[in-house]
């Protein structure tokens, strides 16, 4: 797949080492010569100058192309400018954009622009690692804020059970187990142990239902 990566920064570098390192075609975009020099001659794809949302830069970058479009500049304006031209002009349905904040990145995921607001996702992380034993924000929420991935420290009564009962069809479903640190894909046989950090995938509107399962166990 072809991919388009606006800014060239820490992650813009990042991100195309690795999509080449994984056989994808890279094409970088960023309006400052000097910010390609970080590469040295490591990189092969297509390097760019120029402003991510300007139609020849991205033409240059072969945007008629591209299967995805990363907009990961310092800037919020322009990764959402960059995105919403990849996705409403060239209907490229693979846009990420990167945001600072956390509350113009709701708004733009309940548009279908997939975001990921770094202070948001920091915070959630580092909470997560405060205080594991607290009840704690969703991973995940898809766009269209219908569905969402989320963690829960094991409840006490589950631990030695059988988890098969946490998962109700249609409503959630325990995808996986982290387990003395290592992650792992739940199975119809797993028992709890605990420690544990359940993976949970889950419609919105059935949290509630979740949380009175965990807390209540399977009776």
């Amino acid at each position: 797949m072809h991919v388009v990566i606006v800014g060239c920064g820490r992650v813009g570098s990042e991100l195309a080492g690795s999509l080449e390192r994984m056989n994808h075609t890279v094409s970088v975009i960023d309006m400052e010569p000097r910010a390609f020099q970080r590469w040295g001659d490591l990189f092969a794809g297509e390097k760019i100058v120029g402003r991510g949302y300007d139609r020849d830069a991205l033409a240059a970058a072969g945007i008629e192309r591209a299967g995805a479009l990363a907009a990961v500049t310092s800037g919020d304006n322009s990764n959402i400018l960059a995105a919403r031209i990849a996705r409403e002009n060239y209907e490229i349905e693979r846009v990420v954009a990167r945001i600072k904040d956390p509350r113009r990145a709701e708004i733009y995921q309940r548009l279908g622009i997939s975001t990921v607001a770094m202070i948001s996702w920091t915070t959630d992380q580092v909470l997560r690692r405060l205080l594991p034993s607290e009840e704690q924000p969703h991973e995940w929420l898809d766009p269209s804020g219908n569905a969402c991935l989320l963690d829960f420290p094991i409840p006490t009564v589950w631990a030695g059970k059988k988890l098969a009962p946490l998962s109700e069809p249609g409503l959630f479903w325990l995808v996986g187990i982290t387990r003395l640190g290592k992650a792992q894909v739940s199975t119809p046989s797993a028992i709890g142990q605990e420690g544990d950090i359940l993976h949970f995938f889950a419609d919105v509107s059935a949290l509630d239902a979740l949380r009175e399962r965990l807390r209540q166990g399977d009776h």
